[in-house]
């Protein structure tokens, strides 16, 4: 028999939020994120479970690109960083690739290349990685325009949209709308995940969602039942042992619990070496049996201690739900001092995915 650990994913859910992301765009189109494995959940069957409602991936790299067509999708394809290699613009051409610009170099290879790759210029509006400052872009129309290449658009990415109250996404809007004035014909793309829920806030041609597709909430104080939105994963494993702990007792590697009353104890297959995360320690949230659990003492690589006071009837081989449905990862990555985005992308490749429609 297989190891009990297992992330189950609802591809139905995964559709409900990407309608409820094109619902919330307004007139703009939703480019769909599915960047780094499709946040965890498999780039190929994210993809193939979304062909029928998106009509464009953003990627952040050519592997992603090359595995959206493997699975035969003849979806517009954009990758976010560009290429990272000269010699890459030749497939990107054959297959009908766009490339983000953000820098001279990569502007260089486009000018140079004997292939016309559509292409999107990245606008550094203030979140300062990647991208020509507003005043930098008349030279770069200026050398495409040189050698007969007219980009599609613009594109720029939010620093503090998760914050409602923080003036910042409006300020890096107002930038970003000055700076591209001068060229209204082309599109363009604003919009990560939390600007699909800032009232009034503009999206133009393209919003692109990502970690809300997945069911994990954008916003910095607002869950996603709260904003409409279903997990799609759900991390599950087995109580694979129980036991009475005395008072004294301690648990784990560093002794870092101790029991203060008989408890009953349970020991979970899954650990750090399947991506949950080291630091969600004591009183992090589970689920089992109906009930409600909290891990006690620390994570170690294969397996985790939880307190079954709250799961009386729970024994060895019962399920365990890690987050889902009835434990928000949102929840768990609050415990554990990071964002759902970095629980999601962790799952390591032990863990086998599993497909509901």
């Amino acid at each position: 028999m297989p190891r009990p650990t297992v992330a189950h994913i609802d591809l139905e859910a995964l559709r409900h939020n990407y309608r409820l992301a094109q619902e919330l765009a307004g007139s703009a189109s939703a480019m769909a994120v599915i960047k780094a494995d499709g946040y965890g959940h498999g780039i190929r069957a994210v993809a193939r479970a979304l062909a029928d409602d998106v009509r464009c991936f953003a990627v952040a790299c050519l592997e992603e690109a090359l595995a959206v067509r493997d699975e035969g999708l003849e979806q517009t394809v954009v990758l976010l960083q560009g290429v990272h290699s000269e010699q890459d613009m030749v497939t990107c051409a054959c297959l009908g690739f766009e490339l983000v610009v953000h820098s001279d170099y990569q502007l260089d290879w486009v000018l140079n290349s004997t292939e016309r790759v559509p292409v999107w210029v990245k606008v550094n509006s203030g979140m300062n990685r990647l991208g020509y400052r507003p005043s930098e872009l008349p030279v770069v129309m200026g050398r495409l325009a040189e050698a007969g290449c007219v980009p599609k658009g613009f594109l720029t990415h939010f620093a503090s949209a998760d914050e409602f109250d923080s003036p910042a996404t409006e300020g890096q809007t107002e930038a970003f709308r000055g700076g591209v004035a001068p060229w209204p014909e082309l599109l363009l793309s604003v919009g990560n995940s939390a600007a699909h829920f800032r009232a009034g806030q503009p999206l133009f041609d393209w919003s692109r969602p990502g970690i809300m597709l997945y069911g994990a909430s954008p916003m910095a104080d607002r869950n996603a039942t709260e904003l409409g939105l279903k997990p799609v994963m759900t991390l599950e494993s087995e109580l694979i042992a129980v036991r009475t702990l005395q008072p004294g007792d301690s648990v784990g590697y560093g002794q870092t619990w101790t029991a203060e009353r008989p408890v009953r104890m349970g020991i979970v297959a899954i650990g750090y070496g399947d991506g949950y995360p080291r630091h969600a320690g004591t009183d992090t949230p589970a689920w089992t049996n109906g009930n409600r659990i909290r891990l006690i003492g620390r994570v170690s690589m294969d397996m985790l201690a939880v307190d079954l006071t709250d799961a009386p009837s729970a024994q060895a081989g019962d399920k365990v739900e890690l987050w889902g449905c009835h434990v928000p990862i949102d929840e768990v990555a609050r415990h554990a001092g990071t964002i759902g985005y970095e629980l999601l992308t962790g799952v390591t490749a032990r863990v086998p995915r599993r497909y509901h429609d």
